[in-house]
């Protein structure tokens, strides 16, 4: 398996510790001494016959620094276009390279506890793959969570392939909504992750998104030749936005082309001050009378009676929320201009 790893987005929600600047992908949040995607190549390795990485230009030079010596090919996208363009231009190039071969998408900004486990759930899910499906690997869910999407798992598929077929994807839940899936016992969440062949995936853009294709094959195309900057100037641009479970998992799901691996691994994709705060311990500050406070900071901060605050002190800006209230910071952040601009 090759592995393709999109590092994208700023993690707003993690605001004011990502930043555009330095999203979270770059950080070492869960205090292991790596930044996240240095922790996501070491974890594939093991798994995977290399990688490539593909982020904003803006990044591409601090991921590469960070990448300095383990082999992993770095592909810079002029401006963001979702995560489908950027997975299909990696499976496009290493399909132009290799021929058809198994690739496997997995977030840069995610944390996985029990390596050992997602290591399996990786060698099942390339199986499967090798057999003409699109494959997910859906987390075992611990609580009905609402920060989720969630696949409904339907039939197993049969020895000696150790998955279920994937009946639908369903969007982020109220909390009700998501309790109700959690008491079928059928349900498990969305991480993200994406394991086919590159023809299986290219074959399904040339149905689905014929423009897309073409486009993607033209960059790919070009990728290794003098002419790559130019191509990639003038297609890149032109290519359609849109995430890869609209585009390719939910269609190819409806028809039966999608399995799962269900995976309990202690993953966490860290989306949030809450989720941060149940990975990884408050550095050293005050914390008094506030039961499940989280506080980062420079100084000694003192909470008192706020059970689950959130205090996040930088350089230049202060948080202040509740770890209930933690997934609205991204609105708030969103609506900052003028003179706050340089803050996002």
């Amino acid at each position: 398996m090759h592995a393709i790893i999109p590092a994208g987005g700023v993690g707003s929600r993690l605001w004011p510790l990502s930043r555009r600047t330095e999203p979270k992908f770059l950080l070492d949040l869960s205090g292991g001494g790596r930044s996240m995607v240095r922790a996501t190549v070491d974890r594939l390795a093991p798994v995977s016959d290399g990688a490539v990485i593909v982020t904003g230009a803006a990044h591409a030079a601090a991921v590469a620094a960070q990448l300095e010596g383990t082999g992993v090919e770095v592909v810079a996208e002029p401006s963001p276009r979702d995560s489908m363009a950027a997975i299909g231009l990696a499976a496009a190039i290493l399909h132009e390279r290799l021929g058809d071969v198994v690739v496997g998408s997995f977030a840069a900004d995610h944390v996985i506890t029990d390596e050992a486990a997602f290591h399996r759930a990786v060698r099942a899910a390339e199986a499967i793959a090798r057999a003409g499906y699109v494959t997910t690997i859906g987390i075992a869910p611990t609580e009905p969570s609402s920060a989720f999407g969630y696949i409904e798992q339907g039939d197993a598929l049969g020895a000696p392939l150790a998955g279920r077929v994937v009946v639908r994807f369903e969007e982020k839940p109220d909390a009700a909504r998501a309790a109700e899936y959690l008491a079928t016992g059928r349900y498990l969440w969305n991480a993200g992750m994406f394991v086919m062949r590159s023809g299986v995936l290219l074959d399904a853009l040339a149905e689905l998104h014929p423009e897309l294709h073409r486009g993607l094959l033209a960059i790919a195309g070009a990728w290794d030749t003098p002419g790559r900057a130019d191509v990639l100037a003038a297609v890149w641009p032109t290519l359609e936005r849109m995430v890869i479970d609209r585009a390719v998992a939910e269609p190819i799901a409806a028809r039966g082309g999608v399995a799962v691996v269900p995976a309990d691994m202690g993953w966490s994709d860290i989306g949030d001050f809450d989720a941060l705060a149940a990975l990884a311990p408050s550095p050293p500050a005050l914390a008094v009378a506030a039961e499940g406070a989280w506080v980062h900071a420079t100084r000694p901060v003192m909470v008192v009676g706020i059970p689950g605050a959130v205090v996040v002190e930088t350089p230049d800006a202060i948080l202040v929320t509740t770890r209930e209230h933690a997934q609205e910071v991204k609105a708030v952040v969103d609506r900052l201009d003028g003179p706050l601009e340089r803050l996002r």
